[in-house]
């Protein structure tokens, strides 16, 4: 499998399921995720002119993979309608739009149910193209470890081995809980072929010697790790980067997400910038910023 680093627009529209995993695996920690709110059209918005949207906007920074949030408000079930940029039949259709892949966010609990993570919602999300299902939990949700554990199970149970699925929390999530290997581990155990955790620094408790355990563990039991700023520090100033990518390197972890909590719906365009810089260099960064730019629709 080639690293995700090095694939194009094109290639990146379809990534997905086990080879995404893959890809991210084989780039070797040099891997950007943008969680972005669903629902938000971007700062760049012009009313009379072109919409933006805010994963447009990652994706210009250097974002090789996007994750939406809150996908109950855009999503029907079967139509995708996010502003600023219209309606998408499926996120296949909204991936070749963006030249990256899109990842959706499912939540245990009593959430909205069409962000509830069922195996219906998961069945409908995959076969729409959605890249990877992140299960994870928002704020005040009260998401425990063993409730994702629970749904990791039943929606790998539902799908089969090739699709994607990365099971973590990125905070507390109302239920406060430590974060432990054998936690991280345990999702690995019910399915999880990626595992989400708080990077050193972002969420009290975490440290580097946790982490780098914990990230270790995981990948040994064949499972890739992704990095998570999630806790409104995505609209930190840009000098806390270098303590945040570095230790995020030195522990190991193949993805490094930027949350979406800062402009509406979406961190740090300069921040995501400067993070990437730090973990891959310019290279790397301005090519997938090259990259950018939306495909005409059919």
């Amino acid at each position: 499998m080639p690293r995700i680093l090095d694939l194009g627009r094109d290639e990146l529209a379809v990534l997905r399921g086990a080879e995404l995993t893959a890809a991210v695996a084989a780039g070797e920690g040099r891997t950007m995720v943008a969680e972005v709110f669903a629902d938000r059209a971007a700062l760049a918005f012009a009313a009379d002119g072109p919409g933006v949207h805010n994963l447009e906007l990652m994706a210009a920074f250097g974002a090789d993979i996007l994750i939406l949030n809150m996908i109950d408000r855009v999503w029907d079930g079967e139509t995708f309608r996010l502003p600023g940029i219209g309606a998408f039949a499926g996120l296949a259709e909204l991936a070749a739009f963006a030249g990256r892949p899109i990842g959706v966010n499912l939540e245990p609990g009593d959430v909205p149910e069409l962000r509830r993570a069922t195996p219906e919602n998961a069945k409908r999300l995959i076969d729409s193209g959605a890249a990877l299902l992140s299960l994870t939990a928002n704020p005040s949700t009260d998401g425990s470890f063993a409730g994702l554990a629970r749904v990791t199970g039943e929606l790998r149970a539902s799908l089969g081995p090739g699709a994607a699925l990365w099971s973590g929390k990125m905070h507390h999530a109302g239920h406060r809980e430590r974060i432990t290997t054998e936690r991280l581990t345990a999702l690995v155990e019910a399915g999880a072929d990626g595992v989400i955790m708080p990077l050193p620094g972002t969420l009290p408790g975490v440290t580097r010697e946790l982490a780098t355990e914990a990230v270790a563990a995981v990948q040994d039991a064949g499972a890739v790790v992704m990095g998570a700023i999630g806790t409104s520090q995505e609209g930190a100033h840009v000098d806390v980067v270098p303590q945040l990518a570095l230790t995020a390197k030195e522990v190991g972890v193949d993805a490094h997400h930027i949350g979406d909590c800062f402009l509406p719906g979406m961190g740090d365009p300069e921040l995501l910038y400067a993070y990437s810089v730090a973990i891959r260099g310019r290279r790397h960064t301005w090519t997938r910023m090259a990259l950018g730019g939306r495909h005409a629709r059919q």
